[in-house]
């Protein structure tokens, strides 16, 4: 059984077929805002995959740019899966880039991750998690703490569930050393790490590496099932959270996490350090 898409790719999908069959059309985006009364930036929306569209909208816009009827029935059927509910809408309104980011990897079957700074999200423990989220959103309420925790481990639910991705995350071995919540609840973090199921995979880049790709930062490769959607690559600082989808923009993501891979040690050294950085987290007796 193939894993569930999610609302996200379809919108995708259908943000990226409107768009085509716009230009081809010889259309401007104000063309089409016009046609259905809006703005453009909401017609820029509907073609970015950020929001769906009503039945009547797209129906507008596909008379208007001389759509094929047999297009235009696999169209309304992605506009049908776009519109569904993600399991994340229960936790209430979400920032837009993270319900896109949610989607993504609720529909992937391939994750590769390298992660400089901290505990990847789908590798945390509640305590930890916890101690991340109040550290970073420092204006946060206990409930809204409380809120991100649960969303982290419904995604760890999910994500490890029985129609399961290919997971390969690599951390900095500054991510072992980083103490995030006290001695306690890292060296229970690092403990989990140890006890993940063996098809995932976990690799730390030791200080002894150099210099390699990831000095510039947090990377995700997200890969889906043939003809479902072309890989994108996910990548987050400070500024701004950014997609890349173009072919030599994932080519460099590609390389940049095969650079990252030969740097780290193997998968059994990468175990035994961090059973070693736990050991040096508990007290002798």
């Amino acid at each position: 059984m193939p894993r569930p898409i999610g609302p996200t790719i379809p919108r995708w999908q259908l943000g990226e077929q409107l768009s085509q069959l716009r230009s081809a059309a010889g259309l401007s985006q104000q063309d089409a805002a016009k046609r259905l009364g809006c703005s453009v930036s909401k017609i820029q929306k509907i073609e970015g995959g950020e929001v769906g569209s009503k039945p009547v909208e797209l129906e507008a816009l596909l008379i208007l740019y001389g759509t094929p009827d047999d297009l235009r029935e696999q169209l309304l059927e992605l506009r049908t899966l776009g519109a569904q509910r993600g399991w994340w809408s229960r936790f209430g309104a979400l920032p837009a880039p993270f319900a896109t980011f949610l989607g993504l990897e609720s529909a992937a079957t391939k994750i590769r991750i390298f992660e400089p700074l901290m505990v990847h999200g789908l590798l945390q423990t509640p305590d930890y998690a916890r101690a991340l989220i109040e550290s970073v959103n420092l204006m946060s309420t206990h409930a809204e703490v409380d809120r991100q925790v649960q969303i982290r481990l419904e995604r760890q639910e999910r994500v490890f569930g029985e129609e399961h991705p290919d997971l390969w995350v690599v951390l900095d071995e500054a991510v072992l050393r980083r103490q995030m919540g006290g001695s306690d609840v890292m060296a229970r973090q690092l403990d989990h790490l140890l006890r993940l199921p063996r098809w995932v995979t976990v690799q730390i880049v030791p200080f002894s590496s150099g210099g390699h790709p990831g000095a510039l930062g947090a990377l995700t490769l997200f890969e889906f099932a043939d003809q479902t959607h072309t890989p994108v690559a996910y990548v987050e600082s400070q500024a701004g959270n950014l997609y890349l989808e173009k072919e030599d923009d994932l080519a460099r993501s590609g390389v940049a996490l095969d650079h990252i891979a030969s740097a780290a040690l193997s998968k059994q050294q990468s175990r035994e350090l961090i059973k070693t950085t736990a050991q040096q987290l508990v007290p002798q007796q």
